[in-house]
């Protein structure tokens, strides 16, 4: 089964740029996969940022994530990646990328992001 794996996460300050990056190991994405970006901010709900089915490319945002965040793939490095603009302390959360393959939804452990003021 595929195990996806965030990367990228860490600290930044208030206004900064930051791409994540969503791998898979113990298989590949195939063609009607989607990729989920989610976020858990303390306290809070995990919500859905967006989503992209990997054949395609066709894209979905969440209404709140509309304009700082965008969600890509690249085929040839087998990779999904969230992107973001102008962070705020409000965006520190510990991010996840999923794959729903098959029907089943794998998940990452997550990458976390503290942005400071």
């Amino acid at each position: 089964q595929v195990q996806p794996a965030e990367s990228g996460g860490g600290v930044v300050q208030a206004g900064d740029s930051l791409t994540l990056s969503c791998s898979v190991s113990g298989g590949t994405f195939v063609g009607d996969d989607m990729v989920a970006w989610y976020r858990q901010a303390p306290g809070k709900e995990r919500e859905v940022i967006g989503t992209i089915t990997w054949d395609a490319g066709s894209r979905h945002y969440a209404d709140s994530m509309r304009g700082r965040f965008t969600i890509y793939r690249n085929y040839n490095e087998n990779r999904a990646w969230l992107h973001m603009n102008g962070l705020k302390p409000g965006d520190t959360a510990i991010y996840y990328c999923s794959i729903r393959q098959d029907s089943v939804v794998y998940w990452g452990q997550g990458t976390q992001i503290t942005v400071s003021s």
